[in-house]
């Protein structure tokens, strides 16, 4: 650390960002952060009113877009990204959608991973084609299709990575350079490493966003989300938030600024029982296959250990009998919770090909790899043992 006197966390360390950054004292001498539920402000006279509806003296004008408690989260999380700016949204698809409407116009053209979240694939491929965006989905880890799906009017890349259920991993700065030299920005979704393992922005990429629902909050409690970036487009991102409204609720962030304080240490665990896990699944002799970044034989291991600081907390695995025994593997496990949300400290357990990714074609969902005995695990906190116990109970199941 510096001894930045106007700045106490100039040059601080991530854990102390993700504890004290965003703090606001409201001179109550309170200690924790404080909730502000509240739908609108009182002003000093009219004449104040009319400044802080202007812009032209800052300070809060109305719950919708202004709240203090949000901005702390804000902040915080601007902070842990290496943003110039933040806004929180009702929830990780809000983040998109307020990205998309803010800096893409009618007559733009968006390449997309076609390994994305199922409802970000719609949210591209039917909503947005609604006004005009063009977009083609073209396969993570082909560069080349990357490079030849570019146009004249290509204004924006989006990707996740990890991705969602596979675990491919993406050269963000691969992609970061292709969409500086067309001139369109890249967006990646941190969702799954969040900035305990990755900054895409140091790596070139020109927005992240988040599904604050997940590790951010830690334990299935909220729904959230929030984009970073340069001010300049977060500016328009907020914009589009004042008019339309997906707003992030007071007590939500309040929340995630707590979920944040242990961010580093969860995510950690996080990835040290996945990788246990993973490499205990490859040894099932009902496993075909183990999809995880942290094992050595994983296609993206490499590069996932130059641009993560660990491997992240969700694994795939494959088993034979397609659906039904990806469903009688999962109906004979006890403990893990058959919920289709992830990053929480409650181990999950889902079958994407029929509910996360089920709005997906068939055709799509062979496309991207998502195979109908394909199951999730999002790992959580408990003993990894415990977990494995489950899981055994789970092969019991399909093998009886």
């Amino acid at each position: 650390m510096t001894d930045d006197k106007d700045d106490p966390l100039a040059g601080a360390h991530i854990d102390t960002l993700a504890i004290r950054g965003g703090i606001h004292r409201t001179g109550e001498g309170e200690h924790a952060e404080p909730i502000f539920l509240t739908s609108s402000y009182v002003f000093d006279d009219a004449a104040q009113a009319a400044a802080r509806f202007s812009g032209d003296e800052p300070g809060n004008v109305y719950s919708r877009y202004t709240n203090p408690t949000v901005r702390s989260f804000e902040e915080r999380m601007a902070a842990l990204e290496g943003a110039e700016a933040a806004v929180g949204t009702a929830s990780g698809m809000a983040a998109i959608l307020s990205v998309a409407m803010a800096l893409l116009k009618s007559g733009d053209h968006v390449i997309c991973s076609r390994d994305v979240f199922g409802t970000t694939v719609n949210l591209f491929g039917k909503y947005l084609a609604k006004f005009g965006i063009e977009v083609s989905f073209v396969p993570l880890l082909d560069t080349q299709g990357w490079r030849d799906a570019l146009r004249p009017t290509t204004a924006m890349l989006f990707l996740e990575t990890p991705s969602n259920p596979l675990c491919e991993v993406a050269d963000i700065a691969a992609l970061a350079q292709l969409a500086r030299d067309s001139g369109a920005l890249l967006v990646v979704d941190n969702c799954f490493c969040t900035p305990a393992l990755q900054r895409p922005l140091e790596l070139g990429a020109d927005i992240v966003v988040h599904s604050a629902t997940k590790y951010l909050d830690g334990q299935g409690r909220c729904v959230g989300g929030v984009a970073l970036g340069e001010a300049r487009h977060m500016d328009e991102v907020q914009t589009f938030l004042r008019t339309c409204g997906p707003t992030m609720s007071a007590f939500n962030a309040w929340v995630f600024l707590k979920g944040l304080e242990t961010l580093r240490l969860r995510m950690e665990a996080h990835s040290a029982n996945a990788l246990a896990l993973a490499r205990w699944l490859r040894e099932q002799p009902l496993v075909e296959q183990v999809y995880y970044s942290g094992l050595e034989d994983h296609p993206g291991h490499a590069l996932a250990a130059r641009q993560q600081r660990a491997f992240g907390g969700v694994l795939s695995f494959r088993l034979g009998g397609g659906q039904p025994g990806a469903w009688r593997f999962i109906d004979g496990t006890r403990m893990l919770s058959l919920t289709a949300n992830l990053g929480d400290a409650k181990s999950t357990i889902v079958h994407p090909a029929t509910t996360t990714h089920s709005r997906l074609s068939p055709a799509q969902r062979e496309q991207s790899g998502i195979a109908d005995g394909l199951v999730r695990v999002a790992v959580g906190l408990e003993d990894v043992e415990d977990i494995k116990a489950d899981l055994a109970r789970g092969f019991d199941a399909l093998s009886a």
